[in-house]
């Protein structure tokens, strides 16, 4: 199985654009997306090339790859638009090697916070917009960073696969790896 996990969109056509040119290339089975994915929230300034009415249809192209979580900045509005589920709070799926990765956006659940979970499992937020990943009591904690408006200066997303989490930059370039 592979992945493709995402996260803080924000509408941003332009790097939405991008991350649609990496699922492409990474031809991943399932693509997750860990929420705020149309609009750029109250507290955040507007992403280059915010345009959410262009994203839509990038998201709804490859609907049946994407599994989604709702993140603080989705609205009933938003499930009107988009032709797959994104009101859900978490998600959790069964990995290959029977391991469990548990999906959130982290504005409920966060690495201070986890949900109860077994040792061994992975969790997987968005919200902060800063890359994460390393074990904490047991726990695979794990943050693609932002697409769009990262708080650490890098655009990014994660992938999974053969029981491997990598981090990468828009681009492809790959930045950190975690065995799962």
């Amino acid at each position: 199985m592979k992945l493709v996990l995402a996260s803080d969109l924000h509408g941003s056509a332009l790097y939405t654009g991008q991350l649609m040119k990496r699922i492409e290339a990474e031809a991943p089975d399932r693509v997750l997306l860990l929420g705020d994915l149309l609009y750029h929230g109250p507290r955040n300034d507007l992403p280059e090339g915010y345009a959410p009415k262009q994203v839509i249809p990038m998201l709804n192209g490859i609907k049946e790859k994407i599994v989604a979580v709702r993140g603080n900045c989705e609205a009933e509005v938003d499930q009107m638009v988009l032709e797959f589920p994104v009101m859900a709070e978490y998600t959790t799926l069964a990995l290959e090697n029977g391991k469990l990765l548990f999906a959130t956006h982290g504005h409920h659940f966060d690495p201070e916070h986890l949900p109860p979970i077994p040792a061994g499992s992975a969790f997987a937020f968005g919200h902060v917009h800063v890359k994460h990943l390393e074990w904490k009591d047991g726990i695979l904690i794990l943050n693609p960073g932002s697409v769009s408006i990262p708080k650490d200066g890098t655009h990014s997303y994660m992938t999974y696969e053969g029981g491997c989490f990598v981090q990468k930059l828009l681009d492809g370039t790959p930045l950190a790896s975690m065995e799962f």
